[in-house]
Formats: C-alpha cells, structure tokens, sequence
C-alpha cells in the first residue's frame, strides 16, 4: 500500500509560509517521524512527499529528507515555471532525492493560467524524463487541465484532490459533468484524496460516497490514486478514518491498484 499523497513541513524554515495562524489544527511542524507512528499497523508501506510550498529550498528539503527515509517512495516537487533552465533544475533535484513529478499549484489563479506558454518548458521536460505532473486545481480549471494533457500526450498528470469539487454546495451533478471529459484523456490521472476538507464540517465521511464512487466510475481502478492529504487531512477528519473509509468505498477486487499499484505506475515508483 501506497499514501501517495503525504505533506510535512517546518514553520518558518525551507520557504514555508503556509499554513497559517488561523489553521490552528495543522499549524505546527510535521515531520517523517510522526507519519511513521501515524501509518503503523494501517498496512500502509511507503508514502509520496507532495511539496506544499511555492519555494525551491522546500523541495530540497524533502528531497534531503526522503533520501534518509526508507518510508518515502518518491517525492513530488516544485519548481519556478519562469526557471530559465528547466531541464538544468529538474537534473539538479533529481540528483538529491527520489524525484518522482512536480506539481503546479494553480487553484487560486485563473483557469487560463495553465494554458500559458511559460508551462510547456517544464512539462516538456517531465515528459523527456519519464517524470509526472501533478495539478492542484479547481472544476474550472479542468478544461484547461485537459487542454495541457492532450499537448504533452505522453506526460502523466495526476489532477489532486478530485478536482476539489464544491461538496458544500452540493455540486455534485455539475463537478461529474466537468471531470467526465478529464477521464476520457488517457494520460490524465485521479487522486482519491482530499474531499473530507471540501465537504461541510462535521458531515461524516460515508456522504462523500457518491463522489468516490463518480472517481472511480470515470477514471477505473487503473488511473485512480488514493491519498491521505495529511496534515491537511486534520481540519475535517484523521487518518485512520479516512483510510477506513476508503477502503470501504473501494471495491475489493480494486484496492491493490487505489491503494498502490497505480500509484507506483504512474510515478514509477520501482524506480
């Protein structure tokens, strides 16, 4: 089993500005040691680092921490998509860590944002290195979203989260409507993660079933990732509840792909 989608970070250090004050639950450090105690006697074998930052020092820092830590399979970075040379970065980071994708953090810009030409150098690049890309992203960036997978058909990008769709606001008809065409684009994958802190507070778990259910109806167990999102996780729910869960929502003969096997694929994970 693979949690392919673990953050830690140091306040203040490595360019972390985020999470804020006011996210009391999470605002403090995490580190690999506590998601060793968190994951034990889960079932769960290695996990994805995801960056959290917009700052190069943090990738590093992940990269520095997963090269000493057994647990982590590969580490899903960030660069400056302005970075004057793309392919000089990427080899540079790749020689830290288990460098397995970046990620583009574009849910608070406009959806056109993903069209602009200063993204192609880097997705280019991934492509040449085998590597993945992961979107943070909102249901209006998905056409945008798609547009990018059909110019770099052989890039292999994971859309976070589901897409983040407005579970409070009960959108669940309009957010299927918008992922379908997402599915039907070969190299664009799903992360099963993320939709506790998009649902209404206190609403239990067992009501983001139709969305689990959507996830895996359009993308199949073959493109479809699950994650835990933790820390993050912790503003609505906990580990070990959102794992249950999961699993529960997961049809048997799926699982070994959800909760790993395509995770490994996707991010080559074997490396």
């Amino acid at each position: 089993m693979i949690d392919a989608h673990v953050h830690i970070w140091r306040l203040g250090g490595n360019g972390c500005t985020w999470p804020p004050r006011d996210l009391a639950a999470i605002h403090r450090d995490h580190d690999l040691r506590e998601v060793e105690r968190l994951i034990a006697g889960t079932g769960v074998e290695g996990i994805v680092l995801v960056q959290s930052q917009e700052s190069g020092l943090d990738t590093e820092w992940l990269l520095a921490e997963a090269a000493d830590a057994p647990i982590v399979a590969g580490v899903v970075g960030w660069i400056d998509p302005a970075e004057e040379d793309v392919a000089r970065r990427v080899a540079e980071l790749a020689e830290l860590g288990p460098l397995v994708g970046l990620r583009v953090m574009a849910q608070d810009r406009v959806p056109d944002w993903l069209a602009a030409p200063q993204l192609h150098g880097p997705c280019a690049c991934l492509s040449d290195r085998n590597l993945a890309l992961d979107l943070l992203i909102r249901p209006q960036h998905l056409a945008a979203s798609i547009a990018l997978a059909a110019r770099f058909p052989t890039l292999r990008i994971v859309i976070d989260h589901g897409a983040k769709p407005r579970i409070a606001e009960q959108g669940l008809a309009a957010w299927r409507q918008a992922m379908a065409p997402a599915a039907d684009r070969p190299n664009l994958f799903c992360k099963l993660s993320g939709l506790a802190t998009e649902a209404p507070p206190g609403r239990p778990l067992a009501e983001l079933a139709p969305y689990v259910a959507t996830l895996l109806d359009l993308f199949g167990p073959e493109r479809l990732i699950w994650g835990s999102d933790w820390p993050v996780l912790n503003l609505a729910s906990d580990y070990r509840a959102w794992l249950d869960f999961a699993r529960s929502a997961i049809p048997e003969a799926d699982r070994a792909k959800v909760f790993g096997g395509t995770a490994s694929l996707c991010y080559r994970l074997d490396r």
